[in-house]
């Protein structure tokens, strides 16, 4: 779980994560000014924090860092906001285990009607649709969703994306997208519901427009790479 202020929200998190499936939960804090670390430690989870804040990415790059030296079958991303219906983890996690896909990730958009009324805002829907048939396109796949903050990952990928080298900021999951795709990676997906609450993070303006600049930038790189115009370090 890469944690940045989620006291608020840890706890309910916790409780719905099946216990009888996941063998350690990490918990990796980028510098928060709350009760984050405490609390995750009073609740017996293995936690690591930062020094300073290295941002969205880096959160996750320590995540799975410590996840791999545990050897794992699979590494589930979650977010500690409670964003995210942890009770679907066995369907994720499944597929994976059964050898059908290297990566999975719960898609929350099933209907505008579902996706609205569970409070995702409209202009974050309307850019995920757009996106999505954009990168769909580029990429060659039918996704009902790219971003997503439930993922499970097989160890395979994981030593296959070399996401260390990708960036600290919120363009970590769509770099780390788009190069499994282009290293042939085998992607499911699963629907969950839409669960957006006050105490839930939320990208700032600011970031959320680099976020979506970069997202298409990241598509562009695919398709110079595809076309052996520009050779990038993503896909080598």
């Amino acid at each position: 779980m890469p944690a940045y202020k989620a006291a608020k929200t840890l706890k309910k998190t916790l409780q719905d994560i099946p216990k009888e499936l996941v063998s350690q939960i990490i918990v990796v804090d980028d510098h928060s000014d709350d009760q984050t670390v405490q609390l995750a430690r009073q609740l017996g989870l293995t936690v690591y924090r930062h020094p300073h804040n290295l941002g969205y990415g880096g959160n996750q790059k320590t995540c799975y860092w410590e996840a791999l030296k545990l050897k794992p079958d699979v590494v589930v991303m979650l977010h500690p906001d409670y964003q995210y219906d942890a009770t679907r983890i066995p369907q994720l996690v499944q597929p994976i285990l059964d050898g059908e896909y290297d990566f999975m990730f719960g898609s929350r958009i099933r209907t505008r009607q579902e996706a609205l009324a569970g409070g995702m805002p409209l202009h974050k829907y309307l850019f995920n649709r757009f996106y999505t048939l954009l990168a769909n396109f580029v990429l060659g796949v039918n996704f009902s969703e790219h971003f997503s903050g439930l993922r499970a990952y097989s160890a395979k990928t994981l030593h296959t994306v070399p996401f260390q080298r990708f960036s600290n900021d919120f363009m970590f999951d769509q770099e780390f997208t788009v190069t499994a795709i282009a290293r042939q990676l085998k992607i499911g997906e699963i629907p969950i519901p839409v669960r957006y609450y006050d105490d839930s993070s939320s990208i700032k303006w600011w970031a959320g427009i680099k976020f979506g600049l970069g997202s298409v930038w990241m598509l562009t790189l695919f398709l110079l790479d595809k076309y052996h115009l520009y050779h990038s370090k993503h896909f080598r």
